[in-house]
């Protein structure tokens, strides 16, 4: 059986909207019940349809993603937001394959052309910057190598899969460096092999060990 989620939202805390948000909450449950579905859980909220700072939607996406939730049921595509806002609301739940049901279309959402080909565009974009991030990690990876930097003997890694520290040793960025790697490459080679740590923290690190050295030589 099909489970779902139920979004509804309003704009201010007027009396009036307050009752849309408890009309809105019973049209839901209508619709899921006229499809036999099972309703995961209701999120309401009271939030400018132009702003995706949402608390409530935050929690949709959290429940999507944590549940076995396939189905997004609104009202209308203004209560996912308006403008820009819906745009990316629309995007993200297209990249999680959500289902987007309301009760204006009585069944499945109907996105304008415009928005159609606004997220086609966004897919698009999103598809190129991975490749292109992708391609950074590739190209740091070779020029360490090249310069003679072997990461399976200095990062010990495992063959059937690799293993992740949660602190990249100074000793492999000092490594790195001397082999005249920029602090980005650095970075970019070290997330290749599996370590999340930004281009900032390697920088910091590198300083950090300078001064301690420094600091070590006056002793």
């Amino acid at each position: 059986m099909k489970t779902c989620i139920i979004y509804a939202r309003v704009s201010t805390e007027k009396e009036e909207q307050q009752s849309s948000l408890a009309r809105q909450q019973e049209e839901l449950e209508a619709l899921a019940a006229a499809n036999g579905w099972t309703v995961q859980q209701t999120v309401t909220e009271q939030e400018s349809s132009y702003s995706v700072e949402r608390d409530g939607l935050l929690r949709v996406f959290e429940l999507l993603d944590d549940t076995g939730a396939d189905t997004l049921l609104i009202t209308d595509d203004t209560r996912l937001g308006r403008g820009n806002a819906k745009i990316a609301v629309l995007h993200e739940l297209q990249k999680r394959g959500t289902f987007i049901y309301t009760v204006k279309d009585d069944g499945e959402l109907e996105i304008a052309d415009t928005d159609h080909m606004i997220m086609e565009i966004l897919s698009i974009v999103e598809e190129h910057q991975r490749r292109l991030h992708n391609f950074k990690i590739k190209r740091g990876m070779q020029r360490a190598v090249e310069n003679g930097y072997h990461p399976e003997e200095n990062f010990g890694l495992n063959r059937s899969g690799g293993r992740k520290k949660i602190e990249v040793p100074i000793e492999e960025i000092v490594k790195l460096k001397q082999r005249e790697l920029t602090f980005k490459d650095i970075a970019l080679t070290l997330r290749g092999l599996g370590y999340d740590i930004s281009k900032a923290t390697v920088h910091r690190r590198y300083k950090e060990h300078e001064k301690q050295a420094a600091e070590t030589e006056q002793k």
